[in-house]
Formats: C-alpha cells, sequence, structure tokens
C-alpha cells in the first residue's frame, strides 16, 4: 500500500509526452520533405527546379499543418525557413548553399545548448518547464536541475554531429548527399535523442523523486519539516 503512492508520481510523465513538448517525430518528417524536394528537384531541372520544388512543397506542408491545428506561427517560420534558404541558394546560384541555413542553425543551436547548460539554465528544463507551466519552480529542485542539465549534453551532441557531417559535404557542394544527411538527421536523430535524454533524466534522478512534473523545492520541505517538530 505505501509503495503505490511513490512510484506512481515517478511514472507519471510518459516518454511520448517529452516527445510531445520537443517536437515530436511528426514534426521533423515535416521538416525533412521540403530538403528532399529540394535534391529531386535538382536532380531532374537544376537549381531552378530544386528551388521551385522545395517553396512547392514547404507550402504544402504549411497548409497541411495549418489544416491539422499547428500553431500559425510555428507554420509560418518553417516556411520562411524554406523561403529564406531558397534565397540564398539562387543569390549564390551554388546549390549546396539551401543548406547553408540549416548549418548555421545547428551551430547555433549547439552553442546555445552548451551555454544554457554553463549557466545552469539547461534548455531541456526551460522547454519542459515551460509545457509543464511550471515556470521557473523546476531550477529550484537541485535533483530536476543536475537532470536536466545532463540531459541537455545529449541535445547539444546531436547539433555538433549535424555540424560535423554537413560542414564538409557543403564544401565539397555534395547536394545528394547534404539531401541524404539532412534526412538521416533529423527525425531519427530526434528520436534517439527523446530516448537519449528519457534515460539520462530517469538515471539522474534519485530513487523516490516524484518526477518531472512534481519539482521538490527543498525550501518547501524545510518548511514542512519545520512546523511539524
Amino acid at each position: 500500500m505505501t509503495g503505490t503512492p511513490q512510484r506512481q508520481p515517478e511514472d507519471g510523465p510518459r516518454p511520448e509526452s517529452l516527445a510531445d513538448l520537443l517536437g515530436g517525430r511528426r514534426g521533423a518528417v515535416d521538416a525533412t520533405l521540403p530538403p528532399l524536394a529540394f535534391g529531386l528537384g535538382w536532380v531532374l531541372g537544376g537549381l531552378g527546379g530544386g528551388v521551385l520544388a522545395a517553396v512547392l512543397t514547404g507550402t504544402a506542408v504549411a497548409g497541411w499543418r495549418w489544416r491539422r491545428g499547428d500553431r500559425p506561427r510555428s507554420v509560418l517560420v518553417g516556411l520562411l525557413a524554406v523561403c529564406v534558404a531558397a534565397l540564398i541558394a539562387l543569390r549564390t546560384g551554388r546549390a549546396a548553399d539551401f543548406f547553408l541555413l540549416q548549418i548555421a542553425a545547428n551551430t547555433a543551436s549547439a552553442l546555445a545548448w552548451a551555454v544554457s547548460i554553463v549557466v545552469r539554465w539547461p534548455l531541456l528544463g526551460v522547454v519542459v518547464g515551460t509545457a509543464l507551466g511550471q515556470r521557473t519552480r523546476w531550477r529550484r529542485d537541485p535533483a530536476l536541475l543536475r537532470a536536466y542539465g545532463r540531459a541537455s549534453w545529449v541535445w547539444a551532441a546531436t547539433y555538433v554531429l549535424r555540424v560535423a557531417v554537413f560542414v564538409p559535404l557543403w564544401l565539397s557542394g555534395q547536394v545528394i548527399a547534404l539531401t541524404v544527411a539532412r534526412a538521416a538527421l533529423t527525425w531519427p536523430l530526434i528520436a534517439a535523442a527523446l530516448a537519449g535524454s528519457w534515460v539520462v533524466i530517469r538515471r539522474s534522478l534519485p530513487a523516490g523523486h516524484p518526477g518531472l512534473r512534481h519539482p521538490v523545492d527543498p525550501a518547501d520541505a524545510d518548511g514542512v519539516g519545520a512546523r511539524t517538530e
């Protein structure tokens, strides 16, 4: 009887909830379609064909996401990213530059995640805490703060890996290889990061911790202990 109530809070946050909070597989699959269309269009019709295919696909994906109820800002940002990438490629006349925006975004993301961990505001905690309506309460829980910090390194590593793969391919102008790498390092890598970061969090939390949805504030615990003495 006493063991059951203690386990329920730990098992409350399902792995699927973490995936939903961080975008999930569905959004990652959507993001791979315009680059794949660009690669195919480039093979069939050169730079112009690639740009046209990417923009049309991006518009179709945006329309579909809008109809299924995604946030307008998220939809527009996704479409804008495709259009900016297309404009960069048209401006430079180099097909591989379609992926330049992706390289820059991953570089910035890797730095942002690393800095957030160093300053003790791990982005994984910020995202999950905000989605759970906790504001900054999770930061007052030393165990959660430590767990989010460790798990955030998993996400930082995914961005570093993408940059390490993309940059040499971009420098050598390998459009097809970039297209394949873009797809291979999107939803499969995100799925792996979701699973890996969840394992890190679960193993970092001490036994008996109530879980992500129930941050433990040491000040509150001390207050309760003082009143009961």
